[in-house]
């Protein structure tokens, strides 16, 4: 079982800043991972937006197989949720997440209009979980660089406005993860999309879990890119021979499986082996 231990000091201090904000926006738009939309939901953010209008979008929908997502955002839309799907890489689905904030910013616009006062620029605080894909959420959103992005968890710091077009602003904020990870195997799927550090899980265990989810959803990887003939064998094995197959061999001939675990996770991080979902 994978041992998670993610809420540092920085943690409790994004979630105070996170709550110190709220009062200052009108829109909460949640980010999560499209391959595991579901393992990214951050109960504690959704309790900490109250009343606000919730929005989940879904990144990186190019990574994940489309009809696991139509699924988990009906079951979202059903619990109440706005839900659209985006692609952050080529702006596919901004325009309806544009749209949605919009249109749940329309009867508070209303209202405003009704007392003669001045309509102003729709406030959408963007959360999430560390490293799913914000500061390239954010720049897709505006169409230039105005976050940083980066491959490990917790880049982004600080309060940061953003103007996405006349009639809205978007609030920048920390990753937050909730205080501690009960489930085991949701922990290893929060660990293989990177969402917690490095220093908190086992690359090896992590590995053999992804080989476990290639196995039931996407064996024609094991047996197309990775030339396994036969993939009902232990996973143990398994990634010994897609070391062998990958030539990661050390010096006396033994699979160099630490090496193998490391470029699976990466390929897997990066898309290479293909759309997959993990919820």
């Amino acid at each position: 079982m994978v041992s998670i231990n993610w809420y540092p000091g920085h943690m409790v201090k994004a979630r105070r800043e996170i709550e110190k904000n709220l009062k200052m926006v009108d829109i909460v738009l949640l980010l999560l991972d499209a391959r595991a939309p579901l393992s990214c939901r951050n109960i504690d953010l959704e309790r900490l937006g109250g009343r606000k209008r919730i929005i989940m979008v879904f990144n990186k929908m190019d990574l994940a197989q489309p009809g696991s997502s139509k699924k988990y955002a009906r079951q979202l839309e059903q619990e109440g949720f706005a839900v659209a799907s985006i692609n952050s890489l080529n702006g596919q689905g901004r325009k309806k997440v544009l749209q949605l904030i919009i249109d749940a910013f329309g009867e508070q616009a209303d209202k405003m209009r009704a007392r003669g006062r001045r309509l102003r620029a729709v406030r959408v605080m963007v959360a999430g979980v560390p490293n799913v894909g914000k500061s390239t959420f954010l720049n897709c959103m505006v169409g230039k660089k105005v976050a940083q992005t980066g491959a490990k968890p917790g880049v982004t710091r600080g309060q940061q406005w953003i103007r996405v077009r006349d009639d809205i602003e978007f609030m920048d904020t920390p990753g937050l993860m909730w205080p501690k990870i009960e489930n085991h195997t949701q922990g290893k799927k929060l660990a293989l999309l990177n969402i917690v550090g490095e220093n908190a899980y086992n690359e090896y265990e992590i590995a053999i879990f992804l080989l476990e989810v290639l196995k039931d959803k996407k064996p024609d990887i094991l047996l197309e890119k990775f030339k396994i003939e036969d993939v009902n064998i232990h996973n143990e094995e398994l990634l010994e021979q897609i070391s062998i197959r990958r030539g990661h061999l050390l010096k006396e001939g033994r699979p160099d499986t630490a090496k193998t675990c490391k470029l699976l996770l990466q390929d897997f991080r990066q898309g290479k082996l293909g759309a997959l979902s993990l919820d």
